[in-house]
């Protein structure tokens, strides 16, 4: 691998440029999903989380543009515990040509993207999902055509997705308002990061406590699970501290027309309604297609190939 590689760790390691680049690069791919552009390179997957929408997506990206890709399961490899996280980096990067994990801790997708000579993309860590909120961009602008000055609202937990689509959003000019119980704020540094880029772009940063507030005159409605994996003991809490946050008909009726928004696995009738799901205005499943359009675009960038 030469020297222009990328890695994408967050969505920090974009530049709004980027971002549109990529945007720009999913929707020819969506259109013309076959070609031949990655081949020769060989996708390792990493997952310390099991996931069936990254997998699949990561998978059938490089396949379908003749790459390859190799799935090493947490109970294959241990990273971490049966060999030093830097010794897998260095191993792969003599036998890959790019790496995606999906880990528990930032800390540990940090010291592999250190210690490797190869690209390393963020598949999911505690702090951020930038595949996730490049897939949820796209979506947006599929549906709504242009991006600037719309309003989405994320409800629920501000956790590494809602971290990510922040930072997304902001860097495209639409405005976000997340609302979140007391205590379950985004982190102060993305907060802070999401009204940067907001400056720069015409978007507004909201951050409220008040879930019906919070909704109004939205274009887009955003939510995600309340307990998410590895909080399990936390699952009932949680349960009882979100109950008032449910994205339910009667939210999505004080929205601008919104389309309806979540990342899945969906925990039916806790964070999100069946009948919302179900809803015309959902675009969920269109949303989960495209995290493997978005991220066929993603491995280009990273590898450096047009």
């Amino acid at each position: 691998m030469g020297l222009n590689y990328k890695n994408i760790l967050s969505i920090s390691d974009l530049s709004p440029e980027d971002v549109r680049s990529i945007l720009k690069k999913s929707m020819e791919l969506k259109k013309e999903p076959f070609g031949k552009k990655l081949y020769g390179q060989v996708l390792a997957q990493i997952f310390e989380k099991p996931s069936l929408r990254t997998r699949v997506s990561f998978e059938l990206a490089i396949l379908e543009q003749a790459g390859h890709c190799i799935v090493l399961r947490p109970d294959e490899i241990q990273m971490g515990s049966r060999e030093p996280t830097k010794d897998i980096a260095a191993y792969l990067s003599r036998n890959v040509t790019i790496a995606a994990l999906r880990v528990f801790k930032h800390s540990t997708l940090e010291e592999f993207a250190r210690c490797a000579s190869i690209p390393v993309i963020n598949a999911l860590s505690d702090l951020e999902h930038p595949c996730q909120a490049i897939a949820d961009i796209l979506t947006v602008l599929e549906h709504k055509e242009n991006l600037s000055g719309l309003k989405l609202t994320y409800l629920g937990d501000g956790n590494n997705v809602c971290h990510s689509l922040m930072l997304a959003a902001a860097m495209t000019g639409m405005s976000v308002t997340v609302g979140c119980p007391e205590g379950y704020e985004p982190l102060s540094e993305y907060i802070k990061k999401a009204e940067s880029l907001g400056e720069a772009s015409g978007a507004e940063i909201i951050i409220t406590n008040n879930p019906d507030e919070s909704v109004l005159g939205a274009d887009v409605l955003y939510t995600d699970v309340w307990t998410s994996m590895g909080q399990e003991s936390e699952k009932e809490d949680r349960k009882q501290i979100f109950s008032n946050y449910q994205l339910n008909a009667n939210r999505l009726a004080a929205t601008n027309e919104a389309i309806v928004m979540h990342c899945l696995p969906a925990h039916r009738g806790e964070e999100i309604t069946d009948e919302v799901i179900n809803s015309p205005q959902s675009v969920i499943f269109d949303q989960a297609e495209n995290r493997r359009h978005a991220q066929k675009a993603m491995i280009m960038h990273a590898v450096g190939i047009e």
